[in-house]
């Protein structure tokens, strides 16, 4: 792509957009909208609170709503939410776990236990919960080398960045390059950088140190001012020496 430096204008070339589908076979779930007036008021209340930023003001009305409608997977999600960001994890996997129970085809509650299981270094957690959701993923069905701007909610990119980073540390390494491979390419935001790293390991592991070379210096270019940048640079100058060790390519 071209960097137009006047007036920091990134020139992409033309987009060519198709009409896609999200989940197969996914329906809309009635059961938000049979909720009771008081269980919807109580959750219209709790998400303003939560955007105002009163935590306990919004989960004193997540907990209203769902008490007062127990199907209610909305408000558990959002009561979940709140409560992590409360640091009451137990509580908070509790609330998700219900609302990923009540609907299975509701996913945020999934990649919110997926999140929390990658924080506890739970591997095998984070598989059952990257699974359930790749498996209702149209892009698991689509091979492209190129990038892909998905406008879902859910954000793919922490998925398959999730779903690698489990893989490599179950050693399934083939399928951690290809979850890590399908986080970059969806990851158009930049907003997981570490996948490059991630990629970079996996690369390393395999012997390939260019690819591992390209993707570390990826990582410093998004992330200058990281706080482990030292030893990602450490680990760079010794990829490079390693790959002028390296024998060249033979010729055929």
């Amino acid at each position: 792509m071209g960097l137009d430096a006047v007036a920091s204008g990134i020139d992409v070339g033309v987009l060519v957009m198709r009409r896609g589908k999200k989940v197969e076979g996914a329906t809309l779930d009635a059961r938000p909208y049979q909720a009771p007036r008081e269980a919807s008021k109580a959750y219209e209340k709790g998400l303003k609170a939560e955007t105002d930023g009163k935590l306990p003001d919004a989960r004193g009305y997540f907990e209203t709503a769902v008490k007062i409608y127990p199907s209610f997977a909305n408000a558990w999600f959002r009561l979940g939410s709140v409560l992590r960001r409360e640091n009451k994890n137990d509580a908070a996997r509790k609330a998700f776990t219900e609302a990923a129970t009540i609907d299975v085809k509701f996913l945020q509650p999934f990649l919110s236990l997926a999140s929390m299981a990658y924080e506890a270094g739970n591997w095998t957690e984070v598989l059952d919960f990257t699974r359930h959701i790749l498996n209702l993923d149209p892009w698991g069905r689509v091979e492209t080398t190129g990038y892909i701007l998905d406008f879902d909610a859910l954000d793919y990119a922490e998925v398959y960045f999730y779903d690698a980073s489990a893989n490599y540390k179950l050693n399934r390494i083939e399928d951690a390059e290809k979850s890590g491979l399908k986080a970059e390419r969806i990851d158009v935001r930049t907003r997981f950088p570490r996948v490059h790293l991630l990629l970079a390991e996996i690369f390393a592991r395999k012997n390939n140190y260019a690819m591992a070379i390209s993707e570390m210096k990826t990582y410093l270019e998004l992330v200058p001012h990281a706080k482990d940048g030292v030893r990602v640079r450490e680990q760079l100058a010794e990829l490079e020496r390693l790959h002028g060790l390296a024998p060249a390519p033979q010729s055929q």
